[in-house]
Order: C-alpha cells, then structure tokens, then sequence
C-alpha cells in the first residue's frame, strides 16, 4: 500500500539499513497490545506472508478467509489480502491475553513495526514511524535483529521485488481506467489472486532455512514469469 506523504511527515527523517541501530525494541511489548488493536485493513499481506501462516496452521487460503482470520480487499487496484479485526477490533490472531498467537510466523509488516519503508526506485530503506507505538523508553537495537528475519538476504531481495511488481501493476491498472477497460482491471485482479495467494505454493513445512529460501526461490520465480503474461496479455 503506497502512502503519498513525505519521509519527515511520518518519521525522525532519518532511514536505516539492516546494520543500523535504532530505537525500536520494545522489550517484548510486554504487557501491550496496542499495535494489534483497530488497525482496520492496513495489515496487507504479501504471498509470502500468506504462505506462512498456511503452513503454520495447516489450513487453505478459502479456510482462513471463511473462519475469519483474513479478509480480501481492494488495494490499488488489485484484491489483496489483510488480516482481519474481530468482534473487540482486534486481530483475529491475538489471544485472550493479547499475545500474538502466530508470533513466529507474524507477517512481515507486524515483524518490523514500529519502522516502516521507504523505498527510491531501486530499492529500500526502513525509517522509524512517528507516534505509532505507544511502548515508552525503547531501546536501541540493531535493525535486522529487530526483524529477525529467517534468510534475510532472500527476504529483502523478495520484499524489493514484490513491492516494485505490485507498483508497476498499479500503474498499469491507473492507464485500464483513463481508457476504460474495466475487464483488464478485473482480469489482472484475479490473475494476481489465483497466481500468488489461493495456490498452495509451499510443498514443505516451513521449518528450515532450506525450504524457506526454497519458497522464496519460487515466489521471485512466479514474479518473473507473471511479469511476461502480463505484457504478452495486458498490452
């Protein structure tokens, strides 16, 4: 989801790479929740995301969609998935106790918050977003400790890709309306939904480095190939 804002709107104006430290530990959100809580559509997912927490609850992206765990919504465009809010306005991940109940497997959004990124064309940073976590006193850490991220080299190589081909599309999307060719728009929503989200794309459990990279290897592959029928059929 792209926000038209400036970087010293949302931010301390500074961007960090992985090695940078930066005042984002929150000591185990102990006690809180706050982030979890009323956050409506925004926690859009990627395939990965989506792969992920498939495999860690073993169920089909129709099963988490009919019992309430995702929602599809329209986002630039396209039909994309987001966690859902419960009855309390919470996600419907979070415990009765308010602990994340997929922790391991939290989508990449929920892993790196409080920063956000910002990305210039080639590739992408991440910067410290302003007012959004109410934990006081965070401690400095390291930034791809903070994300903590399995495979990490392969996981801002797929985040970079994923983003950049999601935009592109966008745009493609922006020209289908100035000519209106709503049935391109519709038949290009639905080509990215059964090509990245509803398939069963993970063969294994993800539980090693290997089969991580492994699916992340297929999903930049499903990329490259989606990129070709999209030119060769959305002319």
């Amino acid at each position: 989801m792209i926000r038209e804002c400036t970087l010293e709107d949302i931010s301390d104006g500074r961007t960090y790479g992985l090695n940078d430290m930066v005042k984002a530990d929150t000591g185990n959100c102990e006690g809180c929740f706050k982030c979890c809580t009323g956050m409506g559509t925004s926690i859009v997912l990627d395939p990965y995301d989506v792969c992920q927490i498939k495999a860690a609850l073993n169920k089909s992206f129709q099963e988490l969609l009919d019992q309430g765990y995702i929602e599809l919504n329209m986002v630039d465009g396209l039909i994309l998935p987001n966690l859902k809010m419960n009855s309390k306005n919470r996600c419907s991940f979070l415990s009765d106790e308010g602990r994340c109940t997929i922790h391991q497997y939290r989508p990449g959004m929920c892993r790196i918050f409080p920063l956000g990124r910002v990305y210039d064309g080639r590739g992408f940073k991440y910067f410290l977003q302003n007012n959004q976590c109410v934990k006081d006193n965070r401690a400095k850490i390291k930034v791809k400790k903070w994300i903590d991220a399995k495979c990490l080299g392969t996981n801002q190589e797929f985040v970079n890709c994923w983003h950049y081909f999601i935009r592109d599309i966008g745009e493609k999307i922006t020209g289908f309306k100035k000519n209106n060719r709503s049935e391109n728009i519709n038949d290009i929503a639905m080509f990215i939904l059964n090509s990245f989200y509803i398939p069963d794309i993970a063969s294994e459990k993800l539980d090693s480095d290997e089969h991580i990279k492994e699916l992340y290897e297929l999903l930049l592959n499903r990329i490259d190939k989606a990129k070709k029928i999209i030119e060769d059929t959305f002319a």
